[in-house]
């Protein structure tokens, strides 16, 4: 983390009564990456792929004369913005030249807790704890060249706002949202609860509504938890999206187990299953990885695989093997 910049300001009025803004600051972090990796049945650079990440955050902030404090953040990200599906045929020309990610301010307090609109890139109040136990692993085949497999969620959109309550009751968090109506949606509102209250563990529920249409209005309900022992953690998750087209009704679950071999060495094993009503197969997703990391590098290995990851078990092409090895940076 670097100081980037510090600004003071005092406005001075005509009457010569000067009343003090804020004083505050804007530092920047980083991130970058340099990945190798490998789909099975994909021919890219003689069976091998090379990628890289490259992310700076900047992030700013002060305390006004009434206690409220005002925070910006702004993420440069290349390639975030591209496209959500990448097939075979266009991996060497998907348009990835869009260098600006996320956006945001907030303004709040200890004791009135924290109002942040998100311009764009944000999550809200259930999306913000769906992530699967095992961390995803169904994204990772979004290069594959298949159908592929999307976990659905409730709607988030850009301009969303997001309310953290203050801390009322020790080691629990909430959060409510409020997405606007915009191309494709109408308003919908989401809320999420997380308790931390016992040593190693963490539970978090939320609910979050989908109202891309009236023939599509539902809900989104995830619930996980986490326990931590030792040099063991074990997570679960269970994601249950649920609306009136009764063939987008999903439900994920998933599972990890992690072991910290030392403070430097850790390894993990998950997996994840996707059962979308309709269909007679579900798609199955496991990832066994390793990661070390000194200072502020991490060098990670990972094998994954994907089993009828269109619903379907007739096909061949529907199950993938991955392989990846990849340097991480942060500073």
């Amino acid at each position: 983390m670097n100081n980037f910049k510090k600004i003071g300001m005092t406005a001075l009025a005509a009457s010569l009564v000067s009343t003090s803004v804020f004083a505050g600051e804007v530092t920047v972090s980083g991130g970058a990456s340099m990945t190798v990796e490998n789909y099975s049945g994909i021919n890219r650079n003689a069976g091998k792929g090379f990628s890289m990440g490259n992310q700076l955050t900047f992030t700013g902030g002060g305390e006004m004369d009434n206690g409220m404090t005002v925070g910006i953040s702004f993420v440069l990200d290349q390639g975030d913005d591209g496209p959500a599906t990448v097939t075979d045929a266009t991996l060497d020309a998907r348009g990835d030249t869009s260098p600006f990610d996320g956006h945001s301010v907030s303004i709040g307090s200890d004791a009135l807790g924290t109002l942040k609109l998100h311009g764009e890139g944000g999550s809200n109040a259930q999306a913000a704890i769906d992530t699967t136990a095992a961390g995803d692993i169904w994204d990772t085949f979004d290069d594959a060249g298949t159908t592929g497999t999307v976990v659905n969620s409730s709607t988030s959109g850009a301009n969303l706002l997001v309310y953290s309550l203050p801390a009322i009751v020790d080691g629990v968090a909430a959060s409510v949202s409020y997405s606007p109506q915009g191309t494709g949606h109408n308003p919908s509102t989401a809320w999420a609860a997380t308790y931390t209250g016992v040593e190693g563990l963490s539970v978090s529920y939320g609910i979050g509504n989908q109202d891309a249409s009236s023939s599509a209005e539902g809900d989104t309900t995830t619930l996980s938890a986490s326990y931590a022992i030792g040099s063991f953690t074990v997570a679960y998750s269970n994601n249950d999206h649920q609306t009136e087209t009764a063939s987008e009704d999903q439900e994920t679950t998933s599972y990890k187990v992690s072991y910290t071999v030392s403070d430097s060495i850790s390894v993990s094993y998950g997996e994840e299953e996707i059962d979308e009503q309709g269909d007679t197969t579900n798609a199955e997703y496991s990832k066994l990885s390793a990661s070390y990391t000194s200072g502020g590098m991490t060098v990670t290995a990972t094998s994954a695989e994907m089993k009828n990851g269109a619903f379907s078990s007739t096909s061949s092409a529907d199950d993938k093997d991955y392989w990846s090895l990849g340097l991480a940076f942060a500073f």
